[in-house]
Parts: C-alpha cells; structure tokens; sequence
C-alpha cells in the first residue's frame, strides 16, 4: 500500500466519522462544525484524485460560504432542538440499516461501473484545454437541464427550511400588505373643527419702585 492510498483510506475514514456525528450530535452547532471537518476531508480526497479545482470549489464555497451561513442561521434561530430529536435513538436501528442497505447498493453499483468502464484518452484540441474551461464547457452544455434542476431543487429546499422553522411570535410585529394597499384617507386622518380661543393680553410687569 502506498502513500496515495493510505491517506485515502484516512481521509474516507475522517469524513464517515464526522459525517455520523452530524446527524447524532445533540448541539446544532456542533452539528455545523462537524459538517465543516466533512467538507475538509471529502476536499482532501478530491485533492488525491488530481481534482483540484472540486477540492478548492468545495473548500471555497461549502466551508467558506455556506456553512458560515449556516452557522449564522443555527445560532440567530431560537428554536428547542430537543423537540426535534424525540424519538431519534428509537428508529435509529431502522435507519441505520436501511442506510447501510443504500450504502452496499451504492458501492456494488459502481464497483462494477468503474470494472467495466474502459477509460478514453481525450482529443489532442481538448487535451490543450484547462481543466477548469473544460469542466465548465461540459456542465453548461451537456449538464445544463440537470443543473437547472439542482438550482431549482435548492430553491425549494431553502423555502422548505424556512417555513418548517418559521414560528410566530406574540410580541413580534409585522403589517399586511393588503390593508395598507385597500387603506383610504378617513382611516388615517380625522379632521376636528375647534372654536377659536382668544388669549387674554398679559399685564404689562411693574418696574422697581412701584412705577409702571
């Protein structure tokens, strides 16, 4: 076993682990940061796998991006994660099994995808092409509909996050957009009419010695 090899296999193992306690960590938080050292190892293999633009992609993007977004999320949200997790260790044994069903599919499926996928070595015009040129080329001509629909997957998955944790709050105030479009004048100004007071003149003050 060489060097390359090994470190995969470390790398694989780091990334299962803190994968496992993403979904078993009680604090949401903890939850983020362990999502955080996944991305670090599943760029570490992109890295062994001479893709090193999906490895700084993922590190740019994912940790430096989105999951500072998260984090901020987590922490601005005042939600009980205990609620959430009721009942978690109980059908644990069930989903554990039927992930390792999906797991052992996976592996068997591309196994034997990779056994019997001979690989072609690329035209002399495209070897010439940057890695990063070629890869986008092939994502927004060939993969432009599956793109789209990952775009729109995401759009619905973020609606979907926001409305499972929207709550409304007695003390929180917000206005309808609809009355303040059907609003008419007399619900905002009332005109009062009020008898005009004439003020006294005031007595001119007396100076020092009883002189006006």
């Amino acid at each position: 076993m060489d060097s390359t090899t090994a470190l995969f296999y470390v790398f694989s193992a780091v990334l299962l682990f803190a994968a496992f306690l993403v979904i078993t960590a009680r604090s949401t938080v903890h939850a983020a940061l362990y999502l955080v050292l996944a991305f670090f190892s599943a760029s570490c293999v992109w890295m062994l796998l001479t893709a090193e633009f999906l490895a700084i992609t993922l590190v740019l993007v994912y940790v430096g991006a989105v999951m500072v977004l998260f984090l901020f999320v987590v922490m601005m949200l005042d939600y009980n994660s205990d609620a959430f997790r009721e009942g978690f260790w109980k059908h644990f044994p069930l989903a554990g099994v039927i992930g390792a069903l999906i797991a052992a599919e996976i592996a068997l499926v591309l196994t034997h995808g990779f056994d019997r996928v001979e690989p072609m070595p690329l035209p002399p015009e495209l070897a010439q092409i940057p890695n990063t040129k070629l890869l986008g080329i092939t994502l927004y001509t060939e993969f432009l509909y599956p793109l789209q629909i990952a775009a729109v997957l995401l759009l619905v998955a973020i609606v979907a996050a926001i409305a499972l944790t929207l709550r409304g709050r007695k003390d929180a105030r917000h206005m309808d957009p609809g009355q303040q479009v059907r609003v008419k004048k007399a619900d905002r100004l009332k005109i009062v009419k009020l008898a005009p007071e004439v003020e006294a003149p005031a007595a001119p003050a007396k100076e020092e010695g009883g002189q006006p």
